[in-house]
């Protein structure tokens, strides 16, 4: 029995010398053709994977910071950061190599004598009894499994233990020997492998277990790290610190028989406790860890995911991202937030954001909400996207801005003066609307009471809605939907935005809907944001961004594609839509919510509210800061919504003056100062009146056909009178007639002289003069007069009786 177990072990022992050799060699020479038995790949393939190991880093954190560079958020997969092998101390060099591949700096990537007394003595007990993969072995096994392996399977693959991955490892350690240095491969080792408790890499395990970096580690520090890489769960510190104290002496044992430091140096750390951390320091995960920046964090994810970064590759490529957030403002916004709405009001929200207006870009400084970004839907959290996709059902009153800026576009003044009838009923427009009305109109009213005639300026801040709804009719629905889409509403351009299948765009265009001027539609509150940042921008419109700066692991600059700023409107069609804002707070809509909160000085401003009270919305701006509050029903239920507290409620009283105002007030005034102060750009004097009446080409003395042609080029529509008995040549233009209101590209009459002379007046005869009328009058003699009378004579007095 014992000739035939010696004759087995002889047996095995024979084939696994063969077998050895055969590793040894194909490993030394190249595999012809289909005799590559042990591991199916070919040169090229393995030339591929030392490339991989080479040249690819380990999945590393990425960072996300505030403008002044500090941490909003960490995503990641594996929670590592790579470092430079200056900032890994030689005493944790040391201790791995002491441990793990004492041979390291003497072999070329494969300890033969180690592989083949391994592959022996493994085959003959028909089990791994041993190892002897080098650190170089060892990196490319770690890397096929953290970095190349995408699904279970090649994950399986990474770590089977069958001699085709011994293969593998063998040959491109060979390749990695001649790429690069030892302290290379060992800095690639070090930020690669695993250390437990989801510490990936000696910078991340120094921090968890120590609290300090890898550059700092001492040497018993460093001996339990290096152990904990053979069992990172079995040799846990905290779940079995004997275990791991017993590991780390072993390490410093060995440290000491390699030379790498005395036998005293050993016995002086052996007698140290761990030391670790009462426990384990992990490092916060996503956004659901960045507080009230949560909202900010998602949107910058999703910025990202649309610039071609995606969340995946955002959790693996350690980049840093330095963002344009402003935690003073940001501060102020939630503060603000908080006072005028309960985060955990049932079905009552209100978000708001603020950007920088900018000729160049579009910085987001802020984004907040009432809610807290969180899991626990019971206490009013959510992680849904509030404050940068499309929400609530419309921002109201704020919308007739777009039919303005239309129209002040086509030449209207802010200072023109139309009627503010109670009822309008308008054609082309659609249909429907206000009670009674006739079929092919719509039809709208007035909420309260106006003065029968408004200016374009007062009518922006009383917000009749019978001047705009004439005003859309005017200049057409499709340019006052034009003039959202270029002022900063792009979303409304998305397919399928409206309907699932028509963008609101096209939808309202098509359908001529001119609801669309009082604000029914879901709103993205970062786009309404930066419509006030695209007219106190000069009218040049940019995307919002949130990214200062992003660099990869490398600290290479990485440029995201974006769109280029367009020129949305002309500066004075900006500057003048601005002045007219600027009446809200003064005596509009929103002076009450201005003098509640101490607001003083200019600021162009719109407060709107949807017709169900639903939603309401304000959107101001200065030339330093632009930003929009959005108070809506965040429930699908279509409950109205009250103010005072902001709240759900059968009948809802809630408009834009109010919380929502409030909220703005109370966010920008404690920070306005430092971005620019209260401040608006000077009204250009031809947008007073007018451009269509300051710019009408005066055309008076000209021959017909030279005035047609002026105003034409001018973009008027011509029409004629024939002027007669003007006393001027014929077809001289004698004078031209306009509509009241006037636009660009409207008709006006030209009087034209047909030749004829002016009708000749009769000499009137001279009246007579005074001297005329002497000579007509003959002479007056008066009668003579009679000789006066003689006096009377004196009669004496009677003498006095003596009685």
């Amino acid at each position: 029995m014992m000739a035939v177990n010696k004759g087995s072990t002889l047996l095995k022992l024979c084939v696994a010398v063969v077998l050895a050799a055969l590793i040894t060699a194909s490993a030394l020479f190249p595999i012809a053709g289909g005799s590559a038995y042990l591991f199916a790949r070919t040169a090229d393939e393995f030339g591929a994977a030392s490339q991989s190991v080479i040249t690819k880093d380990a999945p590393a954190v990425t960072t996300i910071t505030d403008i002044n560079d500090q941490p909003i958020a960490w995503l990641y997969d594996q929670r590592r950061v790579n470092v430079p092998s200056d900032r890994i101390s030689s005493a944790m060099k040391q201790a791995l190599v002491s441990v793990e591949d004492r041979r390291f700096y003497e072999h070329g990537g494969v300890d033969w004598k180690g592989t083949l007394r391994a592959a022996v003595k493994n085959f003959v007990s028909g089990s791994v009894q041993e190892g002897a993969s080098t650190i170089e072995q060892q990196l490319i096994k770690n890397h096929t499994l953290l970095v190349e392996a995408e699904n279970e399977s090649e994950r399986r693959a990474a770590t089977a233990t069958d001699y085709g991955r011994k293969f593998r490892e063998i040959r491109i350690a060979r390749d990695l020997e001649d790429e690069l240095s030892k302290d290379e491969i060992l800095t690639k080792y070090l930020n690669l492998v695993p250390f437990g408790n989801g510490a990936f890499g000696v910078e991340a395990a120094a921090n968890t277990y120590f609290g300090v970096s890898a550059a700092d580690l001492t040497v018993p520090q460093s001996a339990m790290l290096a152990g904990l890489v053979q069992q990172t769960s079995g040799l846990n510190p905290y779940s079995n610190p004997e275990g791991a104290k017993a590991r780390r002496d072993n390490v410093l044992a060995a440290m000491a028989s390699t030379g790498a430091i005395s036998q005293e140096e050993a016995q002086a750390a052996q007698a140290e406790e761990l030391g670790v951390l009462p426990e384990p320091q992990h490092l916060p995960q996503g956004c659901i860890a960045a507080g009230d920046r949560g909202f900010f964090c998602d949107y910058v994810i999703s910025y990202l995911n649309a610039h071609g970064i995606s969340p995946e590759k955002l959790k693996r490529g350690g980049f840093h991202v330095k963002t344009t957030l402003d935690p003073a403002v940001q501060d102020s916004v939630q503060a603000s937030l908080r006072e005028q709405a309960s985060p955990t009001a049932p079905g009552a929200a209100e978000v708001m954001n603020v950007v920088e207006p900018g000729d160049e870009s579009r910085k987001v400084l802020a984004m907040a909400s009432s809610r807290v970004y969180g899991l626990d839907a019971d206490q009013g959290q959510t992680v849904q996207p509030q404050p940068f996709t499309p929400v609530g059902n419309g921002a109201g009153s704020i919308f007739k801005i777009f039919a303005a800026t239309a129209a002040v576009e086509k030449g209207l003044g802010i200072d023109t003066r139309f009627d503010v009838p109670r009822r309008y009923e308008a054609s082309g427009l659609g249909s429907g609307g206000a009670e009674g009305c006739p079929p092919g109109l719509y039809c709208v009213e007035n909420t309260g009471s106006y003065p029968p005639s408004m200016t374009l300026r007062e009518a922006l801040a009383k917000s009749p809605n019978t001047p705009f709804i004439r005003l859309s009719e005017l200049v057409s629905i499709e340019s006052v939907m034009d003039m959202a889409v270029r002022l900063g509403m792009r979303w409304y351009t998305e397919p399928g935005s409206f309907d699932g299948e028509s963008s609101v765009k096209d939808y309202v265009t098509k359908h001529k809907l001119g609801s669309f001027v009082l604000g029914p539609t879901a709103v993205n509150n970062l786009e309404l944001s930066n419509v006030g940042a695209t007219l106190a921008s000069n009218g040049r419109w940019c995307e919002p961004s949130p990214i200062e700066s992003i660099t990869d692991a490398k600290g290479k600059a990485l440029a995201l594609d974006v769109p280029p700023c367009e020129q949305a409107v002309e500066p004075g069609v900006a500057h003048a839509i601005a002045n007219a804002l600027s009446e809200d707070s003064v005596h509009g809509t929103a002076e009450e919510a201005a003098k509640t909160m101490n607001w003083e000085g200019p600021v162009a401003a719109k407060t709107g509210t949807t017709e169900s009270n639903q939603s309401s919305a304000f959107l101001g701006f200065t030339g330093g800061l632009a930003g929009s509050v959005y108070a809506y029903n965040d429930t699908p239920t279509v409950t109205e919504l009250c103010t005072s507290p902001l709240r759900q409620c059968p009948s809802g009283d809630l408009f834009g003056g109010r919380e929502p105002a409030r909220t703005w007030f109370g966010a920008i005034n404690p920070v306005i100062d430092s971005h620019g102060g209260k401040n608006l750009p000077p009204l250009d004097p031809d947008y007073g009146p007018g451009t269509s009446i300051t710019r009408l080409p005066n055309v008076t003395g000209m021959q017909e056909p030279e005035a047609r042609k002026t105003l034409e080029e001018a973009g008027y529509k011509v029409e004629k009178t024939v002027a007669s008995r003007t006393g001027q040549p014929r077809g001289i233009v004698v004078g031209v007639t306009r509509p009241d209101l006037l636009l660009r590209g409207g008709t006006v009459t030209i009087q034209v002289s047909d030749g004829s002379r002016k009708p000749t007046v009769q000499p009137r005869r001279p009246a007579p003069t005074l001297p005329d009328l002497e000579d007509l009058i003959p002479d007056f003699n008066p009668p003579p007069q009679n000789p006066p009378l003689p006096p009377l004579p004196r009669i004496p007095l009677l003498p006095r009786l003596p009685f």
